[in-house]
């Protein structure tokens, strides 16, 4: 299908503008000179909306990569279109992300929220998943699928432009916006758990200057795990307005509410002889805790964006959002049982009014500018961002239970609220980037960050006024072809000690990280983008010890490569398929560790996705996918391993006319071979993948 796009903001040359675009704040939409497929410049044009029914993009919208040629990024960037979301009927941003290599559960189930590994790191749930490339927002609740028109992985350090966030990499929900055509769209869902519920996406044109659009759903859940229900519902609003020519305002919202069963975990016992015995997986239907053991999670975020064109080809770019998440959890494990028996200690953390409070103020001066025959794009820029905790004392409660022949456990009284350690981090940041391009086929970027972090409680006070770099370099030997090479230095906020440990709670200090890449991405085909990457990573490491103290006194190498193609490489049919190749080890520390894998990475992962569009039958697709994730150690000791699995899904769907009206029909089963797999480890916890559903929905659109 071909581009829509729009003719405004021209007058910048080629060469500046891909520079431009790749270092310009979130919001900025410069004229950007794009190549057809033959190579031939076309117009100069400003992207509005990137193509659609396709699995491939032609743009990111994250960060300083807004508006960027997926294909001229110097960094290893997956896209999950709407196409791909709306195939395999997608409701969680971990079923969004395992169609890219190297990303996995991490520590807990994904029947509260997607809690996410990237390249063998685990993301920082505060500052690696963003809002529109801006607001970091807090993911300890699961974020609406419907309202989203794609989201993209970053893979790696982000340090230059985000400050603080692991160096995984960032996770960036691109929210649904206004366009020039209105939107009528009702959808019903369900699926063979007994899920069931319903969305509702209306946009409309207020006038020639502005336009707003509106998500808004509920839902009853089921997981097919036993003595395991809850709820959810959201709505979001979209409001874009331009008041005068070169002035363009962008407010979003979002209100979000889910409440689920938290499924007990297995928390591994002892090591006996250097080995820890990894209990039998269970029928994945199974729970050891209660229905009131629930997650339950209020949150509400908003962002505001303005982009003033304030001279030719020079832009400000501003910036201000918040996000605020309350909830209360019961949280359980099962420990100290017996295999042959199956008795053991049922134990459950609760806490009440668990509030994070994320803000970000932010804002730069981007614009382009020749020295000679050297094309110059630069950016100047500073960020605020602070996050204020209040986390509950947890009460603890224990109770006999058993493995084979689970007991009712009782319910106890929500805890009273006792904020013990309120904690805050500040991190104010200011930073140069220029982009230099000689003709269309060498680029050299530079940029440097010198950052301002503290990370204040009533027992602890950590400041540190790091200097950050990133370089690197991009050649373009055919209009078709980059060859990249980059440097990154990334700043890491201190990890968190999780509930089982002994120092629990404790956020340890915060740190920096090293990151070298190397890669290529061809397009041979317009549609069809082939990647290559060899990265190499180097951070300081947190562990749980031998003592059950969370301690970060090693650092970790992670080293790998990973490729992908994704795309229409056919007519009528759409291929995502990925795969890495991940080698991660402890370099330092503890002599017990050193050379260890890091735990829960796996040394190969892969999926591939493909859909059908059949001939014969006008409106009919067929889907089907496989995803594999290797085995994972459970601890840093390495002590014990998780066995690899590999699931497989098909789906389909059929377009036809109801009442004279565009309606879509579609079914797509999961998990089909019913494979049982322990879907996350680490720190000795294990999480058993949730049951497989066929999942169903009607979209109608008038």
């Amino acid at each position: 299908m071909k581009m829509q796009k729009t003719s405004r903001w021209s007058g910048t040359s080629g060469a500046s503008l891909l520079a431009l675009a790749l270092v310009a704040a979130p919001g900025l939409a410069l004229a950007a000179t794009v190549e057809d497929g033959d190579g031939a410049k076309g117009e100069e044009i400003v992207v509005t909306a990137d193509r659609r029914d396709s699995f491939s993009a032609d743009y990111v919208q994250a960060g300083t990569f807004r508006d960027a040629r997926l294909r001229d990024t110097p960094l290893t960037i997956a896209v999950m279109t709407k196409d791909i979301l709306e195939a395999q009927q997608v409701r969680s941003v971990v079923d969004a992300v395992r169609n890219t290599p190297g990303v996995t559960q991490a520590q807990i189930n994904s029947a509260i929220y997607s809690n996410l590994a990237i390249r063998g790191i685990t993301l920082n749930n505060f500052t690696n998943v963003r809002w529109n490339g801006v607001l970091p927002i807090v993911n300890l609740i699961e974020q609406p699928i419907e309202s989203k028109d794609r989201i993209e992985v970053l893979k790696g350090a982000a340090g230059l432009y985000y400050g603080f966030a692991t160096p995984s990499g960032i996770i960036n929900l691109v929210t649904e916006r206004p366009g020039k055509a209105p939107v009528n769209r009702i959808d019903v869902m369900g699926d063979s758990n007994g899920t069931i519920g319903g969305s509702v996406d209306v946009s409309r044109n207020l006038g020639s200057r502005a336009g707003l659009r509106v998500n808004a759903g509920g839902t009853s859940l089921e997981t097919g795990i036993q003595r395991s229900s809850g709820s959810r519902r959201f709505i979001s609003g979209a409001f874009d307005w331009r008041p005068l020519d070169g002035l363009e305002v962008l407010l979003d919202a979002e209100y979000n509410f889910k409440t689920i069963t938290e499924p007990t975990e297995f928390s591994l016992p002892a090591a006996v002889n250097g080995v820890i015995a990894i209990p039998p997986l269970q029928a994945s239907s199974k729970n050891l805790g209660a229905a009131w053991m629930q997650g339950r999670g209020w949150e509400t975020n908003l962002l505001a964006r303005v982009n003033y064109d304030f001279a030719p080809k020079w832009r400000l770019a501003l910036a201000a959002g918040q996000s605020y998440l309350t909830r209360n959890r019961a949280y359980s494990s099962f420990s100290g049982y017996n295999l042959g028996t199956g008795d053991g200690t049922l134990s459950v953390a609760m806490t009440s009014g668990n509030d994070y409070k994320n803000v970000i103020y932010r804002s730069d001066i981007s614009g382009s500018f020749q020295t000679g025959p050297i094309s110059h794009a630069l950016m100047v820029g500073v960020s605020y961002y602070t996050r204020d905790s209040n986390v509950p004392t947890a009460v603890r409660y224990s109770f006999a239970q058993n493995l084979y022949n689970p007991v009712a456990i009782p319910q106890q009284p929500n805890p009273a609220r006792i904020i013990a350690n309120p904690s805050r981090v500040e991190d104010f940041g200011v930073y140069i980037f220029d982009r230099a391009s000689l003709g269309e086929w060498l680029q050299a970027t530079v940029g440097y960050r010198k950052t301002d972090y503290s990370d204040v409680s009533k027992t602890s006070s950590y400041k540190i006024r790091p200097g950050t770099w990133s370089y690197g370099v991009m050649v373009k030997p055919f209009h078709w072809a980059n060859v990249y090479a980059n440097y990154i230095e990334g700043l890491e906020p201190g990890p968190i000690a999780q509930q089982i440990a002994n120092n629990a709670g404790e956020v340890l200090p915060a740190a920096i990280s090293r990151q070298k890449e190397v890669g290529i991405k061809i397009e041979p085909i317009r549609g069809v983008l082939l990647t290559g990457a060899y990265f190499h990573i180097r951070r300081p490491s947190a562990y749980l010890n031998s003592a059950n103290t969370y301690v970060q006194d090693a650092e970790a190498l992670y080293q790998g490569a990973e490729f992908s193609v994704v795309g229409e490489v056919l007519p009528r049919l759409s291929l995502s398929a990925s795969a890495m190749v991940l080698d991660a080890k402890q370099q330092s520390g503890n002599a017990a560790v050193i050379g260890k894998m890091i735990e829960n990475v796996s040394k190969f992962s892969g999926s591939i996705f493909a859909e059908y569009r059949v001939p014969l039958v006008e409106g009919l697709r067929v889907s089907a996918g496989m995803f594999h994730v290797g085995r994972r150690a459970v601890n840093a000791l390495n002590q014990g391993f998780v066995p690899g699995y590999e699931t497989f899904d098909i789906g389909a769907s059929y377009d036809f006319n109801l009442a004279g009206r565009r309606t879509t029909l579609r079914a797509y089963a999961e998990n089909v071979t019913g494979k049982r797999y322990w879907a996350s480890t680490g720190s000795s916890l294990l999480a058993q993948g949730l049951p497989g559903s066929v999942r169903m929905s009607l979209s109608t659109r008038f």
